[in-house]
């Protein structure tokens, strides 16, 4: 998936800096959205290859985002949360993203 367009889709201003600096080494095109509209503007305009979404937002909050999203397209998503509990992980999974299991360092 090298050189790919990724749209990072998250509120937290330091949150997307910080993935789409390790995206950006790694060599991808990173397009940036703060909020649910925005991010849905910014997917239909650019069509990128791959979704990183935070499940909180403002404005449309990830899932109904992942929801329209998954309606319009088979992109990839990858759905970031804070939230913990399994009723959260199975509304993102049955949205049609991926939630990653968190790592420790």
């Amino acid at each position: 998936m090298s050189g790919r367009k990724i749209l990072v889709v998250d509120d937290d201003a330091k949150t997307v800096d910080l993935v789409k600096l390790y995206l950006e080494r790694d060599g991808h095109s990173v397009l940036t959205a703060y909020d649910g509209p925005t991010a849905l503007q910014t997917f239909r305009e650019q069509q990128p290859h791959l979704v990183v979404l935070d499940v909180m937002l403002p404005g449309l909050n990830g899932v109904e985002v992942c929801r329209t999203l998954r309606s319009e397209s088979d992109v990839p998503i990858i759905m970031l949360t804070a939230r913990t509990r399994d009723e959260d992980k199975l509304t993102g999974l049955d949205t049609g993203g991926w939630i990653p299991e968190p790592t420790t360092m």
